[in-house]
């Protein structure tokens, strides 16, 4: 199977640590600045809010341009300092490596982030880029619809898993051939809602990203896939 995992909150941690990659960067560019531990939650509330279904819609309906505020060296440290603190979630890595021994083609799928080419430079420093068989990373060169035709382009009508953290983003997307994974991780979690829930076929929840071997067989049993291993 091709199976195609997001990044952020889905094989990474990234989240717990926004509000002190703020105050690092907060310290870096800004050390006159009083009430740093202030800014920084107001900083990472403004930052989740980006999360959230309405404006995640937004922006990967169609392609868009980098934000101001992003343009800033600010920005950049931030990220550079999430980065930094950024954990493994459940032994991604090695399950990573166990699912690519098992015969399956292990793609990158996420979102850029709002700095142009942030998302891969984070996958480098994480120890991530290396491990995939391919990266594809949309929202910036490619919609997210675009980047689905070029899975397709790529890898032909092989089952596709798509795991993400983030399940609106399933919502008419995909093709009979993909199988729709929401990882469910408790920062994001909360924004997911049942009408929308509802709308996603063949949709399987995880609770820890071991579980993906028990997906991969239910799908296997349900489509009649015969293991000729």
């Amino acid at each position: 199977m091709i199976i195609g995992f997001d990044y952020d909150g889905t094989l990474v941690d990234s989240y717990s640590v926004i509000e002190e990659a703020f105050i690092h960067a907060l310290e870096k560019h800004y050390s006159w600045l009083p009430f740093k531990g202030l800014w920084a939650k107001i900083l990472t509330r403004i930052e989740l809010y980006f999360e959230r279904p309405k404006f995640g819609k937004k922006r990967h309906k169609g392609k868009i341009s980098q934000p101001f505020f992003f343009k800033l060296k600010f920005s950049r440290t931030w990220f550079d300092e999430r980065a930094k603190l950024t954990k493994p979630i459940d032994d991604s890595k090695e399950l990573i490596r166990k699912l690519k021994e098992e015969g399956h083609v292990v793609i990158s799928f996420s979102a850029e982030d709002f700095i142009d080419g942030m998302k891969e430079y984070r996958l480098r420093l994480n120890g991530f880029y290396d491990l995939f068989d391919d990266v594809i990373i949309f929202g910036r060169e490619v919609t997210l619809s675009e980047a689905l035709c070029l899975v397709r382009e790529k890898y032909g009508d092989e089952i596709f898993l798509w795991v993400d953290d983030k399940p609106w983003r399933f919502v008419g997307k995909g093709d009979e051939n993909t199988e729709y994974v929401w990882y469910y991780f408790p920062i994001t979690s909360k924004y997911a809602e049942e009408k929308a829930l509802e709308q996603i076929p063949r949709l399987h929840i995880i609770r820890d990203l071991w579980s993906i071997f028990d997906v991969i067989k239910n799908v296997e049993s349900s489509r009649g896939i015969i293991d000729k291993a």
